[in-house]
Order: C-alpha cells, then sequence, then structure tokens
C-alpha cells in the first residue's frame, strides 16, 4: 500500500520526519536541518536555503508516493524504552565503531596530503572537536538522561544541556560540509582520502538522524 501522507509548508520539520522518515533524504539533499532546526517550518527553512518551497514539498509528496506503508519503521509509533533502545543500539553503536576508524582516516589523510590541502588541518580540529564531544554526550545520555526519562525522573536540565551539544554537533558538521566543500574528494586525493571523506558524510546523515529523533520525537513526548 503507498503512503497517502499529505503535509503543506507550515509544517514543522521535524514533524515531518517524524510522521514520514524518508522525507530526510529530500531535505538533507536541499541542506536543509531537520533536527536541530527541526521545530522551523518547512516554508522558514526553505526560505533561508533560497529555495522555493513548494519545491521542496512536491519532492516529499512524489518520494511519499514511491513508498510503500511497510518500509521502514515510523519511530512515533515506538515507546520510550523502545526508541531509546533503537538510539543507542542504533546510533550510539555507530559513532562507537566508526568515531575511531574516521580518526585513523583523517591522521593519515592530513599527513599526506595537508601541505596540498592545508584545508585539511580545519578539519582535522575540527572533526576532532566533534568526536571528543560526542563521546562524552553518548555516555552523558545513556548514564543521566535515559535512566531519568525511562524512571520519570525530572530531567530537564541535563536534557538542555544535551539540546545545546545537539547544537554545537550540528554547527562543527556545518563547518566540515563547508571546509571540504560537500564532501568533494580533489582530482589529486587518494582511496583513503575518498574513504576519508564518504565516511564524514556518512556520519552527518547519522548524527542528523540521531538528533532528529531525541529533539524532535522523544523530548518532545516529556
Amino acid at each position: 500500500m503507498k503512503n497517502t501522507i499529505e503535509f503543506t509548508k507550515k509544517h514543522t520539520l521535524g514533524s515531518i520526519v517524524a510522521s514520514f522518515p524518508k522525507a530526510a533524504e529530500v531535505l538533507q539533499a536541499y541542506r536543509i536541518d531537520f533536527c536541530c532546526g527541526g521545530h522551523r517550518s518547512l516554508e522558514e527553512a526553505a526560505a533561508e536555503k533560497n529555495v522555493e518551497a513548494e519545491k521542496v514539498l512536491a519532492s516529499i509528496h512524489a518520494l511519499a508516493q514511491e513508498t510503500t506503508l511497510e518500509e521502514g519503521t515510523v519511530y512515533t509509533d515506538l515507546t520510550d524504552a523502545q526508541l531509546i533502545d533503537h538510539i543507542v543500539n542504533t546510533h550510539h553503536a555507530y559513532l562507537n565503531q566508526n568515531l575511531p576508524v574516521i580518526s585513523h582516516l583523517a591522521n593519515a589523510v592530513l599527513r599526506a596530503h595537508g601541505d596540498a590541502h592545508p584545508e585539511l588541518f580545519e578539519v582535522f580540529k575540527d572533526f576532532h572537536g566533534l568526536k571528543a564531544d560526542l563521546e562524552q554526550h553518548l555516555i552523558k545520555e545513556e548514564v543521566t538522561l535515559f535512566p531519568a526519562i525511562l524512571k520519570g525522573q525530572d530531567h530537564g536540565s541535563v536534557r538542555q544541556e544535551v539540546e545545546s551539544e545537539h547544537e554545537v554537533a550540528g554547527e562543527l558538521l556545518r563547518n566540515l560540509r563547508d571546509l571540504t566543500q560537500d564532501f568533494t574528494v580533489p582530482a589529486d586525493g587518494c582511496p583513503s582520502y575518498e574513504r576519508f571523506y564518504g565516511l564524514l558524510e556518512e556520519l552527518e546523515g547519522d548524527i542528523f538522524q540521531h538528533v532528529h529523533k531525541e529533539n524532535n520525537i522523544l523530548f518532545q513526548r516529556q
């Protein structure tokens, strides 16, 4: 069965992706932030990017028509416990596995190409700033925030800290995309260079989904 979802440009980005997760693919293509900026309407976000909201909306509806209801998980249907379990076992696990791999590649690529591509020094710095922030962020969620949510305890202050950390991560990801010219490997780039930029872009997509599920679904219930 095909999706019959209908959105308007007045819908918030967070509500659109919460109802139709694959809409994230369209928003990412337009470089529209649906995670930290999920409270904004599609109309507002499109205007900031100088694109027509109707064009973005048409792309989302076209994708919905191609997507069956059975494809993917609607995360709004999960309980808090199920959603937290999904976040930890999917997104936290991804970061724990891939951050060290990307760090190793960042080091190797900087040593091999830093002389010809000095922007790699800033890429190295911003990635490792992001890595350090994320590593303590995951611990804070697993040790403090998520247990408090599941126990029904007051967690307002730590949730605000986590949301602020999401904003910092989003800014670092924007810097990385700008520094790398949308993760474009230069003509003299080696296979390690290609893998490094490919994993950075994959990391961006995973973090967007991670933050969206927390900011726009889990935290909205509290």
